[in-house]
């Protein structure tokens, strides 16, 4: 179980597909909104699967704060703030070389997979 202030990093390098233009987020080839939140996202969830827990994201609250190029080396951190149960709260912020990115909050859910997977096919 994730303990608070457990912190996870996720890196990437843009491409022409995290772009917001690629993306259909928006008409230029700036590293996207949506590809910044999956990076946030990855990072708690490999926080906790690293941990030897499967989830599910449930909420995502981000403000994306600044631009970024193709090529930019980026990177997402999730940092537990509460655990409740099956419950985990994260803080993430994304980063590149040049600061700050973006920042928010997330909720993800510890589930069994594979009743999580038979409830869906029913």
């Amino acid at each position: 179980m994730a303990n608070i202030n457990d912190i996870y990093r996720a890196d990437l390098t843009v491409s022409e597909k995290d772009t917001a233009l690629a993306m259909g987020s928006g008409g230029l080839e700036v590293f996207a909104t949506p590809a910044m939140i999956a990076l946030m996202e990855n990072a708690a969830f490999t926080l906790l699967k690293n941990e030897g827990s499967d989830s599910v994201g449930t909420e995502m609250n981000v403000k994306h704060t600044r631009a970024c190029l193709t090529g930019s080396k980026v990177y997402a951190t999730a940092k537990v703030t509460s655990a409740n149960g099956n419950w985990v709260n994260f803080e993430v912020a994304a980063f590149d070389e040049k600061g700050e990115i973006g920042n928010g909050v997330h909720t993800r859910y510890i589930i069994d997979a594979q009743k999580f997977m038979a409830k869906l096919t029913k």
